[in-house]
């Protein structure tokens, strides 16, 4: 079970297209995909994914599963950035901490979706309000990140400004558009829904596809840069996720006792944010090393959950 697994999500096209991206920048090809429709399909997987979790939202009834369920997942989202800055200060510097807490507090659409085609190819199915839980546990994250670094940095020059960092937040473009699909398909009837489902269901797969592409080449231009922090960035982005969603796919029982439920929130807990997070950053944390976070969550944990934790979450969740 275990290799079947693993061999299941190596020959994943989703992977296969990734590692296709990184292997173009080693072979110097001039293989892009342009900034202009890379930003167009992101927009499109947020969109459909939100769509379509709000769509499965109106069919649930909000019990007290749901209401817990989403309670953890504010959790989750407010305490990996806790503790993991601690880890991390020392080694990296209070901005830097702060922003790979949060990357690793919030959460990677991506990743999500990609676990929403492995769910599908187990026979199960995403229960709706898991994507709310998912938009739910961005800024938690972020702003438990912005919090740390200005309460734990010294230098009165370079505070961040916290209404305007939380507003942000709140407001960033990926975050705003998953809540707001999610919202308008919980509120379309499911005659309106059919209207656009061939763009929402069935081009998606494809994009996706293409999207791993982008984040291949993107990955592979950056690790150059990544390598000269050390082994410990590398060490961290490969173990404290394995780490998360392993803990949360065993203690998501006391909250839900749904295996596709289980898995996602190990998922939702292992991932790390490429997209909210960095922008956020951009704007409150200027002092951040895009640098050293973004390849961390992009080019080491994205992987490694795909292939070695997607099959080792599922079983968890199996046997316990």
């Amino acid at each position: 079970m275990n290799f079947s697994l693993l061999i299941d999500n190596l020959t994943n096209p989703a992977l296969l297209f990734f590692v296709l991206g990184v292997a173009a920048v080693y072979l110097k090809s001039d293989l892009q995909i342009p900034d202009n429709s890379s930003k167009f399909i992101s927009l499109y997987l947020l969109f459909a994914i939100g769509f379509k979790g709000g769509q499965e939202l109106s069919h649930e009834s909000f019990t007290m599963e749901v209401t817990w369920s989403m309670v953890f997942g504010f959790f989750l989202s407010a305490a990996i950035p806790l503790y993991t800055f601690f880890i991390l200060k020392k080694r990296v510097g209070i901005f830097n901490a702060g922003a790979i807490a949060a990357a690793y507090g919030s959460v990677s659409a991506v990743t999500f979706v990609t676990s929403v085609t492995y769910l599908e190819s187990q026979q199960l199915n995403l229960h709706g309000y898991m994507v709310a839980i998912m938009a739910l546990m961005e800024s938690p994250a972020i702003i438990m990140g912005l919090l740390l670094i200005s309460i734990f940095n010294k230098n009165s020059e370079e505070k961040i400004t916290k209404r305007v960092a939380i507003k942000h937040s709140f407001t960033n473009g990926s975050v705003l558009l998953i809540i707001g699909s999610l919202i308008i398909g919980y509120l379309a009837n499911a005659k309106q829904a059919e209207g656009i489902k061939p763009f929402t269901n069935d081009l998606f797969k494809g994009f996706l596809a293409i999207f791993l592409l982008d984040m291949g080449i993107t990955s592979g231009r950056k690790l150059k840069a990544f390598f000269s922090f050390g082994w410990f960035p590398i060490l961290f982005a490969i173990f404290i996720p394995l780490i998360n969603g392993s803990v949360v796919a065993l203690v998501s029982g006391f909250v839900t006792h749904d295996i596709a439920n289980r898995f996602i929130f190990a998922i939702l807990a292992a991932s790390a944010s490429y997209i909210a997070v960095p922008a956020a950053m951009k704007i409150s944390v200027p002092q951040s090393n895009p640098g050293l976070f973004l390849p961390m969550a992009l080019a080491v944990t994205f992987p490694i959950n795909i292939t070695i934790g997607m099959p080792t979450y599922f079983l968890i969740v199996q046997n316990t």
